[in-house]
Parts: structure tokens; C-alpha cells; sequence
């Protein structure tokens, strides 16, 4: 069987393939090669850097999200339609999520989930501040919920390690903590995003409401 001939696309998913399995810490221009079997400097005929080849990877799992619309519906629910798709990412590739936070893209994949959503916020007649600060405050949400959801931040949740957790502190210093330990304890990370969801959604409604009275 013929090896299939390298190409950018190649060497990106085997950086993707690295990534899941071992981290991002992993990737060297080097060990691409290797797992490859090819040499290094044939690799730079296709990606100039490893930059280069990170923001590849970002690329590569952000073209892959999903993104299903209608314009018809409620800008609330096309909100929703939109969060839930870019959070896929952190199923279907856990630990490549870091590097899709991580990196500034001004690439087609990168710039087309702020289009959608910037457009989104302005058919439903928000000014552009407002639109782009919304857009900041979502993707500062859904980046944090990324990060918890594959074990990256270390706010009790989600308990990957459960010799860290919240039981058997002192209840007479930390009554709540104490007290609501088996709740800090698990995490449902799609419930817990639902929740902080609606939440961001119902304070955007309000605020629309609150600058519509004042006018």
C-alpha cells in the first residue's frame, strides 16, 4: 500500500494525535517527524514553524465545529445554537481545546465564529460596543468553562485527582465549603453550562430591557 504523500493536512492531524494523546507539550517539530518517519527539514516545506503548525492545529479543530443557524429564530436561541457548538470542541478534542483559546486567529476558521456571533448580536439590534462587549463576555465564559471541563483550571472542578477535593476540611474555619462538599466535589459540566448560559442570556435581555426604558 502506497504511504500516503505528506502534506500540511498530514502533519497537522498527526499534531492533533500527539496532542490528544500526550499535550500540546509534546509537539516539536522533531517529534512530528518521527512519528511521520520522514526527516525534519521536510516538514518546513509545509508548515514554516511550529507557530505555524500550533495555529494549524487551532485551525484544523475550529473548521470542524458545526455551526447550525436559523435566522428566524430568536437571537436568544441562536446564542444558544452557537455557544453549545464551539463548546463540541471540548468533546471532541479535549486537550487541543487549550490551544484553540490560546491562539489569536485571523485565518477564515478563527474570524468565522466572530462573524456569526457579532452578526447575530446586531440583527437583534444591539449597537456595535455592546455587541463586541457581549461577545467578549460570551467567549470569556465559554473559555472558562472550556478550561474547567478538560481539567485545566483548579476551581473544584472538575475532580480529576480525587485526592484533592473539597472533603475533610476544617467545617469550623470553612462551614460552607465543608458543608457543600459532594457538591463541589462533582461537576455535570453540561448542566453546569446551561446554567451559566441561560444566565448570560437573561442578563442581556434585561440589560436590552433597562437601556429600552430609558430611551
Amino acid at each position: 500500500m502506497p504511504t500516503e504523500p505528506l502534506s500540511r493536512g498530514r502533519i497537522v492531524a498527526t499534531a492533533i494525535d500527539l496532542i490528544e494523546r500526550e499535550g500540546a507539550d509534546a509537539v516539536s517539530m522533531r517529534r512530528i517527524a518521527a512519528e511521520l518517519g520522514v526527516g525534519v527539514m521536510s516538514l518546513y516545506n509545509h508548515v514554516p514553524s511550529k507557530d505555524a503548525l500550533l495555529n494549524g492545529v487551532a485551525e484544523a479543530v475550529l473548521s470542524e465545529i458545526e455551526f447550525t443557524d436559523d435566522p428566524d429564530a430568536h437571537w436568544t436561541d441562536r446564542v444558544r445554537m452557537q455557544a453549545r457548538a464551539f463548546r463540541q470542541i471540548a468533546h471532541d478534542h479535549p486537550r487541543s481545546t487549550m490551544l484553540v483559546v490560546s491562539r489569536q486567529l485571523h485565518s477564515a476558521a478563527g474570524l468565522l465564529p466572530v462573524e456569526r456571533a457579532l452578526a447575530t448580536l446586531r440583527s437583534a439590534g444591539f449597537v456595535g460596543a455592546d455587541a463586541v462587549r457581549m461577545l467578549r463576555m460570551f467567549i470569556a465564559y465559554i473559555v472558562g468553562s472550556l478550561l474547567r471541563e478538560v481539567g485545566v483550571t483548579p476551581s473544584f472542578a472538575p475532580v480529576h485527582d480525587r485526592t484533592v477535593t473539597a472533603e475533610g476540611v476544617d467545617p469550623t474555619l470553612f462551614p460552607e465549603v465543608s458543608s457543600l462538599a459532594p457538591l463541589l466535589d462533582e461537576c455535570d459540566h453540561e448542566a453546569e453550562f446551561e446554567f451559566g448560559l441561560e444566565l448570560l442570556i437573561q442578563a442581556i435581555v434585561a440589560h436590552a430591557a433597562r437601556k429600552e426604558g430609558t430611551r
